[in-house]
């Protein structure tokens, strides 16, 4: 069977888009998207995304790690989606659409897409973290030196003697000159680090406001694979109203066989 996808980068953040309207693609074969995403014998992503019909938004958002099976929202996958119905002409500049955390309101201009994201109602501090779900589960600590992390190790560890078996993405963050923070993030699923993570992005910008590092309700977070923008209200502990913003962009179209 052949069958056309489009890669799609947010910030570093990879994924094969499949426009699945008209459900052909055999999602529940996990091994096949595996080896999709799977960047020697495939096309190679940290995910697969297939955009299909829903009757009350736009469309629905159906997300799957690089390990073939679904998974949680992706923030920065959300965002490339709405690029990817926007090049399919399905919208124009303000879309809604469903994913498998809830509805998602989002814009797009000029390959600039703004996300709104699902809100958050409870941080959990730990000894020398915090832990909270903005789609998916995020573990957000901060520390020195960042860039000489052994993130791959560091973020392996922790993912599994803290969290068990289902795990969780893993942020690592420290402060900037600029009064930004940057970040790096070991994602579960794809079982490395990411060049971003848009939930992960999300959740250091909220964190670090929680912290009081920052009094700001518009945070800049630099991923290694870009810049990404978050905007959230805050009352009592809630966080709602929240925006991630940043680039999503095409890199190549292809034909799939298998």
């Amino acid at each position: 069977m052949e069958k056309t996808f489009y890669k799609y980068q947010g910030t570093g953040n990879d994924f094969v888009m499949i426009d699945n309207r008209k459900e052909q693609f055999p999602k529940e074969d996990t091994q096949l998207i595996a080896n999709i995403c799977h960047r020697r014998f495939g096309v190679g992503a940290d995910g697969l995304i297939l955009l299909e019909n829903d009757d009350a938004t736009d469309f629905r958002m159906v997300y799957y790690n690089a390990d073939g099976r679904e998974g949680s929202m992706c923030g920065n996958g959300g965002r490339c989606i709405v690029a990817f119905a926007h090049f399919l002409e399905i919208i124009k500049k303000d879309t809604v659409f469903i994913a498998v955390d809830g509805l998602h309101e989002a814009t797009i201009v000029n390959d600039i897409v703004s996300l709104k994201m699902t809100d958050v109602g409870e941080v959990k501090e730990k000894s020398n973290a915090l832990f909270m779900d903005t789609g998916s589960p995020h573990h957000v600590q901060m520390v020195k030196e960042l860039k000489s992390l052994d993130l791959a190790k560091e973020g392996a560890r922790l993912r599994y003697s803290i969290y068990g078996e289902k795990g969780s993405n893993i942020n690592f963050v420290e402060e900037n000159a600029e009064g930004g923070f940057d970040i790096r993030t070991y994602e579960r699923g794809v079982e490395d680090e990411t060049l971003s993570c848009g939930t992960g992005v999300t959740a250091v910008a909220l964190g670090m406001y929680h912290l009081g590092n920052t009094s700001e309700r518009t945070i800049a977070v630099n991923a290694i694979g870009g810049h990404l923008e978050v905007t959230f209200q805050e009352e009592q502990g809630v966080f709602s109203n929240i925006f991630l913003k940043g680039e999503a962009k095409q890199v190549f179209k292809g034909e799939l066989t298998w």
